[in-house]
């Protein structure tokens, strides 16, 4: 494996988060930078994307590099039967970097042993999804002054939710507490929660958040991935379990922030946009400037 890819948000210490951190709000700060003229980028989406395929390529942009690739399987040779390996053997004889969104669980960590240039992990089926975690802890970063000592809620699909898993391995060196509220068939996989009782990190968990927001310090919601459901009439029984609604926002913490991964659907109502405690676009925003911070350290820029 390349050893400069960035494959799960485990491949960094905490030490290098926080220079992420420091690198993020420094792109913030002069976002237009040539550090990757006469580079050329590979994006390869093998499943749609709009936010996190569109900032990298704004990241890319704004750093003075070209971008090639697909966004969608359907358009490469994929459809004609050409494995992952080749493809991706192929793309590293073209570009310096790879960016790379894959259905399949592993399919990141698989790339990055067989490529000859970087790697970066835009997400890989319900496994994890790295850079978005890196562009949640600048959002959390900023607003709260902090990553320290913050009571963290996670709210709908923590079973397929990528970004929730790698937001919950990369705040496990941040002293968190954690509240998990999702329905039975949602709930938070035992393989992370049995990672925090290993570091002695308080979870709790339920079916209702209502009477508990007041404690909160992050609202991370996530929409209810229809495709992850083999069961559409499953599917059917939880996508609207969850909604927030701007008067449920009343009595909760000045310093409270609702952060989205985005899409989203319904999980969270119009009427919650015009709050000073929404922040999931301007989240969206933050993207850019944290995947610039990733594509700097990786290509030691």
């Amino acid at each position: 494996m390349n050893n400069k890819s960035f494959v799960s948000i485990n491949d960094y210490s905490k030490d290098e988060i926080l220079e992420l951190m420091n690198t993020a709000s420094k792109f913030e700060e002069n976002p237009n930078q040539n550090l990757l003229k006469d580079k050329v980028v590979a994006s390869v989406f093998f499943e749609p994307s709009t936010r996190t395929r569109l900032s990298f390529e704004t990241a890319i942009n704004r750093l003075g590099g070209r971008v090639i690739g697909f966004t969608d399987a359907s358009s490469s040779s994929v459809t004609k039967g050409e494995s992952l390996k080749d493809t991706i053997k192929m793309l590293s004889n073209y570009a310096d970097l790879i960016v790379m969104r894959h259905p399949l669980e592993g399919a990141a960590r698989y790339a990055s042993e067989i490529s000859d240039v970087p790697v970066i992990n835009a997400g890989d089926g319900a496994n994890q999804h790295p850079t978005q975690t890196m562009l949640d802890l600048y959002s959390i970063y900023k607003t709260q002054g902090s990553l320290d000592d913050l009571n963290i809620f996670m709210v709908g699909d923590l079973k397929y939710g990528r970004t929730v898993h790698s937001l919950l391995m990369a705040m496990a060196d941040f002293n968190p507490t954690f509240n998990f509220i999702s329905p039975e068939s949602l709930k938070m996989p035992r393989a992370y929660t049995s990672y925090l009782m290993e570091r002695g990190i308080p979870y709790y968990e339920h079916l209702e958040f209502t009477d508990i927001l007041e404690r909160a310090d992050v609202l991370y919601m996530t929409r209810v991935q229809k495709e992850r459901f083999a069961d559409v009439i499953e599917y059917e029984k939880v996508k609207n379990v969850y909604v927030l609604r701007n008067a449920m926002l009343e009595g909760t913490k000045s310093n409270l922030k609702v952060l989205h991964p985005l899409p989203r659907v319904n999980e969270i109502a119009l009427d919650v946009d015009e709050n000073e405690k929404a922040y999931y676009f301007e989240q969206a925003l933050n993207g850019v400037y944290a995947r610039q911070a990733i594509i700097s350290k990786v290509m030691d820029l």
